[in-house]
């Protein structure tokens, strides 16, 4: 799966009517409302803005809405090539400008579908890396050490806390777990415990 890593649009013309497709970043379903409370305020002498949405590690949660297009003509196809794009944590908001000339429902269902195909032509996405969270205390003999040995390796959320000894977690890439804990294991010689959480 890849991810959104900011705003994308793009427009089509059909019939006259304009379909301006914005892609957005989401982390969960629950903020599609306010998204589309926003593109309407932005677009406020748009017809409709319809919506679809694709979020969750695996990309298994969903929502769309017709806006007032006739069922299943307009949120629906656009969630089916999201669904298709393999990309998660989005949400398209398809704004249409009616141009005076009815598409009919086949017409609507491919306008809103070729809507999202054009703005996912021109996303930018990274690949998901599935992650880890590990914990480690240790001691200052061997901070220094393992201070060095952390940026050779692909962490994020790197957080330390020096109380009783030092606590170092983080979160690292799966693939790289079973050398990360070798490399651990030998900077402190079994002297420090590594958790995975």
């Amino acid at each position: 799966m890849k991810r959104l890593l900011e705003r994308a649009e793009a427009e089509i013309v059909v019939r006259k009517s304009r379909f301006i497709a914005i892609a957005i970043p989401i982390s969960s379903l629950e903020q599609v409302k306010d998204i589309v409370k926003g593109v309407w305020k932005e677009h406020e002498g748009a017809t409709h803005v319809v919506h679809a949405a694709v979020a969750g590690p695996s990309g298994t949660m969903y929502s769309c809405s017709d806006d007032r297009e006739p069922k299943n003509t307009a949120g629906r196809p656009a969630l089916e090539v999201l669904k298709g794009s393999g990309i998660t944590d989005i949400v398209v908001c398809i704004v249409r400008y009616f141009g005076g000339t009815l598409l009919g429902t086949g017409g609507l269902v491919k306008a809103y579908g070729d809507s999202v195909k054009e703005v996912l032509k021109v996303v930018r996405c990274e690949q998901i890396v599935p992650r880890s969270t590990f914990s480690i205390l240790t001691g200052y003999e061997f901070y220094d050490r393992l201070k060095r040995s952390l940026g050779e390796w692909d962490i994020t959320g790197l957080e330390e806390d020096f109380a009783q000894g030092i606590t170092i977690t983080g979160n690292i890439a799966d693939a790289q777990k079973d050398d990360f804990e070798k490399t651990f294991g030998a900077i402190t010689m079994g002297r420090s415990s590594l958790r995975w959480l």
